[in-house]
């Protein structure tokens, strides 16, 4: 990465290839673990950025690498190891890179002679399985994800890869989010685009129910609980979250749309990617859609708002005859070209540095919809709730306008990865939220906000770049925000340990306790925390 421009450059440590560890290693530990910490923290991310002489050109193209921390009695140990998708296993065979990704085209085998690459072309599109972006438990076992239709299950203890599994053989859907909702209970929803009737597209809710007595596999029992209409008949837009409560199901359509004619075509022409099929319509603003969890029925409300793009919703949860939506947005089409393109490993940073000082702020926000009203209503501000300056006005068209409360905006930084006390609080009224602060993209701080007050606490060091923050609750926690914070930090310049793993005080952000090890780390994205 020449010329950079973020006044802390080494972060280009991030996006660093490292090797696997052939086992784990110990991390020397500062500060003292609480001994109710006992687990492992599993994070995946991009761990190898070039096969061979060929580069991937995108952050999201990395080949998928998994990590673990485990915590025992005050030790902490560090492992990983490459997941052995069959992006991975094909690269490492033909020492090429032979599956597109989202930034990156796969060039043909050049022993391939012109006929039986054009033939190719019919026999289907060959989508990556490169599992990198999050790890999420399905009954009994683990699967690391990306956003197509193909995850990973894997050893959570060995980190050993086990077998891919096809989603399309289980339920209707073309690809699924890496940010499924998983309930108490172990009921796992997800939401992906799929056909719907005369062959327009939609997105289908997916349900995968816990592990049964009869101990089957929990895949063999998902189904579509409702499905939710598309704007565009060919365009589906891109969907990386939604939001879930006890009684609804939230779907936020944005105006970031992927052009299906580009994809299809795309694959036969050389050089052409996932991301080229991207586009936006900002004229459509956007659409928010409601169903009922438990019958499967859509809500017949049409609630609109201003243009804005997302990719995590922070909460959904329900009040006196209200959804309150909580989201991490991007205002404009820049959100496609400063997070999608200027995630591109090979930029001329010149230009990017341009791009995000035009970029619009980035915001935290809250907007409210009604789910009872009457026409009388015509004109007036649906909102009662007293908390909030939020807006829901019934329009003539029997539309609903929304206009959002911003409960956190920072010039040119963003609150994003957003992360609460999920098991407890996740779909039910809360009051707090860690996330990851992005200067110009980079993240460089630890944020906690309280949505009530707005009131900020944060957690930053000189030339340190940490991951999302895992909010592990106390197990005999009396408050919602009693536990700790757990985030890998990359170090560069600190001396011979370039990454821990950071420990945090989750009331006041103060640092409980480090634990180092003596290898780089690259970025991860998303992971969980799996107790003993």
């Amino acid at each position: 990465l020449s010329s950079i421009w973020h006044p802390a450059g080494g972060y280009k440590k991030l996006f660093e290839t490292v090797e696997e560890l052939s086992s784990p290693v110990t991390a020397h530990v500062t500060g003292r673990i609480p001994t109710w910490l006992r687990g492992s923290l599993l994070r995946c991310g991009p761990g190898l950025f070039e096969v061979g002489a060929e580069p991937f050109y995108h952050l999201f193209d990395g080949q998928a690498l998994l990590h673990k921390f485990d915590f025992k009695e005050g030790h902490v140990t560090y492992h990983r190891r490459f997941v052995r998708t069959d992006a991975y296993v094909r690269a490492m065979t033909e020492k090429r890179i032979v599956i597109t990704e989202f930034g990156t085209y796969a060039y043909p085998d050049p022993c391939k002679n012109i006929f039986s690459r054009f033939f190719s072309y019919f026999k289907g599109v060959e989508v990556t399985d490169n599992a990198l972006v999050n790890v999420y438990p399905v009954g009994e076992d683990y699967y690391a994800c990306t956003e197509t239709n193909f995850i990973t299950k894997i050893n959570p203890d060995t980190l050993e890869t086990i077998k891919q599994v096809d989603l399309c053989k289980y339920v209707s859907v073309n690809g699924a989010t890496a940010h499924p909702h998983v309930e108490n209970d172990g009921t796992v929803y997800n939401i992906g685009n799929c056909f719907g009737k005369n062959f327009s597209l939609a997105y289908n809710i997916i349900r995968i129910p816990p592990l049964q007595a009869d101990k089957e596999d929990p895949m063999n029992k998902s189904e579509v609980v409702v499905q939710f209409p598309c704007s565009d008949r060919f365009k589906p837009s891109y969907v990386h979250s939604f939001g879930l409560t006890p009684n609804y199901i939230v779907f936020v359509e944005t105006p970031v749309k992927i052009n299906l004619l580009k994809f299809l075509s795309s694959w036969s022409l050389w050089g052409a990617n996932y991301m080229d099929c991207f586009e936006s319509n900002e004229t459509m603003g956007v659409w928010l859609h409601v169903a009922e969890k438990k019958k499967g029925r859509l809500l017949n409300i049409k609630y609109r708002t201003s243009a804005f793009n997302l990719f995590h919703h922070i909460n959904t949860f329900e009040d006196n005859g209200f959804l309150i939506v909580d989201l991490c947005t991007w205002k404009g089409f820049e959100f496609v070209y400063n997070y999608l393109y200027l995630a591109n490993l090979r930029a001329n940073w010149d230009e990017v540095k341009k791009q995000a000082e035009k970029a619009p702020q980035p915001e935290a926000r809250r907007y409210v919809l009604p789910l009872r009203f009457d026409k009388a209503d015509t004109g007036k501000n649906l909102v009662t709730l007293p908390y909030t300056t939020a807006t829901a006005t019934l329009r003539s068209d029997e539309t609903i306008w929304l206009e959002p409360e911003v409960i956190f905006s920072g010039p040119r930084h963003a609150f994003e990865f957003p992360q609460i006390n999920y098991k407890k609080y996740g779909g039910k009224p809360y009051t707090y939220t860690y996330g990851l602060g992005l200067n110009h993209f980079v993240p460089d701080r630890l944020c906690k906000l309280n949505v009530k007050t707005k009131e900020t606490w944060v957690w930053q060091e000189p030339d340190s770049y940490p991951s999302e923050p895992i909010f592990v609750s106390h197990p005999d926690a009396l408050e919602e925000d009693d536990g700790v914070v757990l985030s890998i930090v990359i170090s560069p310049g600190s001396g011979p340990k370039p990454a821990y793993l950071l420990i945090l005080n989750a009331k006041d952000m103060s640092e409980v306790a480090r634990a180092e090890v003596e290898v780089n780390i690259p970025v991860t994205f998303h992971g969980l925390f799996k107790r003993a």
